[in-house]
């Protein structure tokens, strides 16, 4: 017999198993009774906290939103020059994708690409805010002329997501045999490297500042 439990604290439990079998069995393989079975309720148990399965993705859905956006204000929130915020905010992302590894499998779901708009609108919206902070810390490093000035910011913050993207999926295919985080910190400095003013660029901007 289920022990009874506040709703609040249900509901979590019901979020946090999802996430769990999401990576374990695939999000297209995700069904109301292995969440049900997970938790120790019957299905009409999962129901009463969420209506329906799309209700659960919803839930699953806000609960992503929810811890990223935390992660990037601290960053933000934080004093520092611009490179250092870019620095954390790829670092703070890294942190989230390997403690809950359901994310990548989530993103590259049929579940998300082809069954279920509201979660494939919810992550879309989520990229394109993280897309923007790191853009928006791209053009102060450069007002601030510690990058070059020669390249759109918004570009540059596209190349830094295909880095973590493409990070993300190499760290998936090898069974997670490395530290997502650190190897994401090392390679950003790659790509830091690149944007980086040079002395006669510097020197130029200051002759016309």
């Amino acid at each position: 017999m289920a022990v009874r439990k506040p709703a609040p604290e249900r509901k979590a439990e019901i979020l946090e198993a999802t996430l769990r079998l999401a990576d374990e069995l695939g999000p297209d393989r995700l069904s109301t009774e292995a969440i049900a079975r997970a938790v120790g309720l019957t299905q009409p148990g999962i129901f009463r906290h969420f209506p329906t399965k799309q209700a659960i993705w919803e839930a699953v859905a806000t609960t992503i939103t929810d811890k990223m956006a935390a992660g990037w204000r601290t960053v933000l929130d934080r004093g520092g020059t611009p490179i250092d915020r870019l620095r954390g905010l790829i670092g703070a992302q890294l942190r989230l994708i390997q403690a809950t590894p359901a994310i990548p499998a989530i993103l590259f779901s049929r579940e998300l690409h082809a069954e279920n708009d509201f979660l494939r609108k919810s992550v879309l919206g989520l990229m394109n805010r993280f897309h923007a902070a790191i853009a928006g810390e791209i053009a102060k490093a450069q007002d601030e002329r510690m990058f070059r000035r020669d390249f759109d910011p918004d570009d540059a913050a596209y190349l830094v997501l295909g880095l973590i993207q493409g990070l993300t999926v190499r760290w998936s295919l090898s069974g997670r045999s490395f530290r997502l985080a650190d190897e994401g910190v090392r390679l950003l400095e790659v790509q830091i490297g690149l944007f980086t003013a040079h002395s006669a660029d510097m020197m130029e901007g200051e002759r016309h500042a």
